[in-house]
């Protein structure tokens, strides 16, 4: 079926009232009992349709298929809530994707010589290791700050290779893997120090540890670099992580530039199993915008 077809058909194959909770709606689209692979949703996605209940929202997500939670703040929730959500998640099958562990879009941090800065990045690890066993999560973003424009270069590469160093020292004993994120420079993120997969892949097999490898964020590298499809491969036992959002707009898949259907096949084909983060907004509001996101994954995964 062509894509535009399938969109305008949008799976609708008929209307189905479920019970989610405060706030639920008619849900008209067809449930979806299994992905190929693995999209994790975030918090508010589906507010619409599941209400304001953060487990609400699990059960929505797991009743459509998605079995997996990517949850950016998770580090700044109470305790009492990160255990409620990681028992709601047992129970329903579904896996931890990443928490932000340290990502600081104004200062130079990973990039610093400062003693003290690096004490820092330690406790901001130390302090992400716990809630990971609070949650029972695998991964947890890096993103390494912004470069320091008065020093060379490859100074810099050693200082942030150090930096890293340590810190995977902290996540070693209990097997964290911190992923480090290169973003766009050209809107998000001007004078960031990691931009590109190529650069993550340096990094990480200088810093040589299971606890370091790359997060993969698509929408941000067809914006930095393109030539997105050679660069999983040639990263591909650096990258345990993927998220996505399409370009232009950072919204759902179908709604812009990138191939996803192409890309979720050729991750499938290569055994991928890892989570795939839905880092991204929707391109409409209220529920029909929630109705058209999983529309749009029911394509992308149809290969």
């Amino acid at each position: 079926m062509e894509r535009r077809t399938f969109l305008q058909a949008g799976l609708v194959t008929g209307a189905a009232t479920m019970a989610m909770g405060a706030g639920a709606h008619a849900d008209d689209v067809a449930l979806k009992s299994e992905y190929k692979l693995k999209y994790a949703p975030h918090f508010g996605m589906f507010e619409n349709s599941a209400g304001s209940d953060l487990l609400d929202q699990l059960r929505f997500m797991a009743d459509h298929g998605f079995m997996a939670l990517e949850d950016n703040p998770m580090r700044s929730r109470p305790v009492e809530e990160q255990e409620a959500i990681a028992q709601e998640m047992e129970r329903l099958g579904m896996e931890m994707g990443v928490f932000v562990a340290q990502a600081d879009f104004h200062n130079v941090t990973f990039a610093s010589r400062d003693p003290e800065m690096r004490a820092f990045l330690l406790d901001e690890v130390r302090d992400s290791v716990e809630v990971a066993k609070r949650v029972n999560a695998k991964w947890c973003t890096v993103v390494p700050g912004l470069y320091d424009q008065r020093l060379e270069w490859d100074y810099q590469n050693a200082i942030v290779i150090d930096n890293l160093k340590y810190c995977a020292e902290v996540c070693e004993d209990t097997g964290l893997i911190m992923v480090i994120e290169p973003l766009n420079y050209l809107v998000d993120i001007p004078g960031v120090f990691l931009t590109k997969i190529p650069q993550a892949y340096m990094l990480c097999r200088m810093v040589d540890s299971p606890c370091c490898k790359i997060l993969n964020d698509l929408y941000h590298q067809q914006m930095s670099e393109g030539n997105l499809i050679p660069n999983i491969d040639y990263a591909w036992e650096e990258t345990p992580y993927f998220q996505v959002g399409d370009n232009p707009g950072r919204r759902e898949p179908t709604t812009g530039e990138i191939n996803y259907r192409n890309i979720f096949k050729h991750l499938y084909e290569k055994g991928y199993t890892g989570v795939i983060g839905m880092e991204h907004g929707k391109s409409q509001g209220g529920v029909e915008g929630e109705q058209a996101l999983i529309r749009a994954y029911q394509y992308c995964d149809d290969f």
